[in-house]
């Protein structure tokens, strides 16, 4: 049984282990893979992995050994499902193994617009605080969370963990979900999109990224929300329209934008949020603690090992 990763390097760039999966076959580790060596990489392969490597059907028809293609991460659309069921075969996914970084990351940016911890930290190391006249100073607006309304759009695993940490911050919570308003956990508002744009102080967005997400957050929407408003984005980048945020930040209509994930990763050296003020970019690692990693990597190798005990879980 031939195994190959195409683009190990992000789930594990050396602090994890595959060894597990060499008790299955012999394991062949690239750290990333260009569209163009797909094929030769993969040509000798039953099994391959890949985290954003695509496998669309002009590369799966040149894979006459391939028999199963695992995805090193929770959404899918890097692979062409239907060429594979076609083919026969079977595709994996890893749900759930990054709720809690991701929840983290949240309020990670929350905090940092909130209480601006590390812009103090600068201060203070060129000796702004050593220079004061007070005991006390700041020259941003420090804001209290508890009181304040969470919006969060799509309510899964990741959404409900971070309705949770809201409301242990005294926030109160509304939702945008699919789910019937009876049926969501205590303290938990249903709205629709509109509505919770007009309504909220924070905007977080946890929904999948389909044709009618794409760019749900845009010029008109944006205008919906308060111009105090905080939107993080921790989902997919292109759930909004980037140059539109970009312009809303610039004119004042928008306080900040949170995000770790961009419509173009990695970005362009002049991409629209890069040079706005109030734009708060981490380069989508909201899933990558080393935590997370490990659950990642024991979860894909334990699908390549139900699927080869004739077992497969986690299917697409």
């Amino acid at each position: 049984m031939k195994i190959t990763i195409l683009d190990g390097f992000t789930s594990n760039p050396g602090d994890l282990t595959w060894e597990a999966l060499e008790e299955v076959g012999e394991v062949t580790v690239y750290d990333r893979t260009c569209a163009e060596d797909v094929v030769a990489r993969a040509k000798d392969a039953d099994i391959v992995l890949t985290n954003k490597v695509c496998l669309r059907a002009q590369e799966i028809d040149q894979l006459p050994r391939l028999k199963y293609i695992g995805v090193l991460a929770t959404g899918y659309n890097v692979v062409d499902v239907e060429t594979a069921c076609t083919r026969g075969i079977t595709v994996t996914n890893v749900p759930a193994y990054s709720s809690e970084s991701v929840a983290q990351m949240v309020f990670a940016h929350l905090l940092t617009i909130t209480n601006r911890t590390e812009h103090y930290t600068i201060l203070n190391r060129n000796g702004k605080w050593s220079a004061s006249d007070d005991f006390s100073y700041w020259d941003t607006e420090l804001k209290e969370l508890a009181g304040k309304t969470f919006g969060i759009v799509g309510l899964g695993n990741i959404g409900r963990r971070v309705a949770t940490i809201a409301q242990a911050f005294g926030m109160r919570v509304v939702a945008c979900t699919s789910k019937r308003a009876e049926d969501l956990p205590k303290g938990i508002g249903k709205r629709t999109v509109d509505e919770l744009l007009k309504e909220s102080d924070v905007v977080s967005l946890h929904c999948p990224l389909t044709s009618d997400t794409h760019h749900m957050i845009n010029r008109q929407t944006l205008r919906m929300m308060k111009p105090t408003a905080i939107l993080i984005n921790t989902g997919r980048g292109p759930l909004v329209n980037d140059q539109d945020v970009a312009d809303a930040l610039n004119a004042g209509r928008l306080s900040a934008y949170c995000t770790d994930v961009l419509s173009e990763e990695p970005p362009r050296a002049d991409h629209p949020l890069l040079a706005c003020k109030n734009a708060f970019i981490t380069p989508h690692i909201a899933w990558a603690t080393k935590e997370a990693r490990a659950r990642l990597i024991d979860a894909a190798i334990g699908n390549v090992k139900a699927f080869v005990a004739g077992r497969p879980v986690n299917e697409i």
